[in-house]
């Protein structure tokens, strides 16, 4: 029953990844390509925690929260110099 429902979770969370790259590509402004950066680390979190719980390995479970940690730091980045200009003040 597990195999089935990580075979479904990688093809769903594949299929999110694709379609955030799409938008990341096409995004008709850069606000939206933010939002699409900051959906794909969630994406690529999952992703990570899903292979982890596969490979029975806690190793991918750090590589996902380092991925959270610079993925939420690089979304408040863009979005500030966005808003102002500039990062550092």
């Amino acid at each position: 029953m597990l195999k089935i429902a990580l075979a479904l979770a990688f093809a769903l969370v594949g299929g999110a990844i694709a379609l955030n790259l799409w938008r990341l590509i096409t995004g008709p402004s850069a606000l939206d390509r933010i939002l699409a950066l900051d959906t794909l680390y969630v994406n690529a979190i999952a992703l990570l925690v899903l292979l982890g719980i596969h490979l029975d390995s806690a190793l991918y479970f750090e590589a996902a929260l380092l991925i959270a940690m610079m993925g939420f730091v690089g979304t408040v980045a863009l979005c500030k110099y966005l808003l102002r200009g500039d990062i550092i003040e």
